[in-house]
């Protein structure tokens, strides 16, 4: 299971990539640029959560009621000491502070509030006696990305989802539900309701304007299939769509009055993602999309796209065929690289 830094249509929009032939391979540049990521930065962009060891802070000169850590802390659950013994102890919150105070998260430190009485203890031995409980991550911002239309109110093992909106949430992206996360693996479609045509469409590109019945809950962004062609919704007049007709490499085709008109908003999903536990949901509990650095993800789609071309090209010096061939240099790539690695990355750190 991956976390994604860029989704798979981005990708394909970037690169006008058509049809679903492709879409393995994708995904797997995909994960791979962003693991890429993940070990030049030495950080994670989406958030896990862990419990992690601790041996007792008793370098000199630095003051042992200080604990530097060797990853980006978001929020601590639960600190303890002596954590090795049978009955740790555990620190309260008010007794210690995540530091850098002044701009964190992400936190590289905690120390010991010294006006309190808690103090690291070594236990039985000085190693791995501190176990801090909580979210590890960079980053933990999300964005608002609709509620769930249906799918996860029963069965917390459920493995497909049907979300309201489904222009904000791609393949790739991963959600956060209450307090579990889920990896979007695939989107297919499904008829939702009783959405139907009104009204016979001819097989004419220039005829963008389709007419449903009732109250549909279609929004701009959107991709339909009706039938086997596939329309992208540019824009939303009641019940008149506006739409890139034969999208995505489907095929252009007539369409009788009262056609179902079917959404992609069927969600494959993989649950209880990074260390998060799979729960219920009912329905239109409320979504959100972890939120990716801009320049990390623009990174992950430039390293995505470069390598999806190399490999169509056989890795050679050049992309594309005949008079439509260019030279591949991957100059723009490089400095891009460098400049967002300078950025991010995370010095390594001994903690003993």
């Amino acid at each position: 299971m991956g976390n994604w830094y860029t989704s798979r249509e981005r990708v394909k929009r970037a690169a006008n990539i058509n049809g679903t032939e492709s879409n393995a391979q994708i995904d797997r540049i995909i994960e791979a640029s962003s693991r890429d990521i993940d070990q030049s930065t030495r950080r994670r962009f989406i958030p896990i959560t862990a419990t992690k060891t601790y041996g007792y802070p008793r370098i000199m000169p630095m003051p042992s009621w200080v604990l530097w850590l060797d990853e980006d802390l978001q929020s601590v659950t639960t600190l303890q000491t002596k954590a090795q013994n049978t009955s740790p102890t555990t620190i309260a919150s008010s007794d210690y502070f995540l530091e850098p105070n002044n701009y964190g998260p992400p936190y590289n430190r905690i120390e010991i509030d010294q006006s309190s009485s808690a103090s690291w203890e070594s236990g039985d031995t000085a190693q791995r006696s501190i176990s801090i409980a909580g979210s590890w991550g960079y980053n933990s911002e999300t964005k608002s990305s609709g509620t769930v239309a249906s799918g996860l109110d029963s069965d917390s093992t459920a493995t497909s989802m049907v979300c309201s909106d489904s222009f904000k949430i791609g393949v790739g992206d991963t959600l956060l539900i209450e307090s579990e996360q889920i990896f979007v693996s695939d989107k297919t479609s499904a008829a939702l309701g009783s959405i139907l045509l009104n009204g016979a469409l001819t097989a004419t590109k220039s005829q963008v304007t389709v007419t449903v019945d009732g109250s549909h809950g279609i929004v701009a962004g959107e991709v339909l299939l009706v039938e086997s062609e596939r329309m992208f919704v540019e824009s939303v007049s009641t019940n008149d769509l506006t739409v890139i007709r034969a999208y995505d490499g489907s095929i252009l085709a007539a369409h009788n009055n009262d056609t179902a008109v079917h959404i992609f908003r069927t969600l494959t999903i993989e649950r209880g993602a990074n260390g998060t536990t799979a729960a219920t949901h009912a329905d239109a509990t409320a979504i959100s999309a972890y939120k990716i650095p801009q320049d990390i993800e623009s990174l992950c789609l430039a390293e995505s796209l470069a390598t999806y071309f190399q490999e169509e090209a056989g890795f050679g010096r050049s992309v594309g065929v005949g008079d439509g061939a260019i030279e591949f240099t991957a100059r723009d790539l490089a400095s891009r690289r460098m400049h967002t690695e300078r950025y991010y990355r995370k010095a390594r750190t001994g903690v003993i």
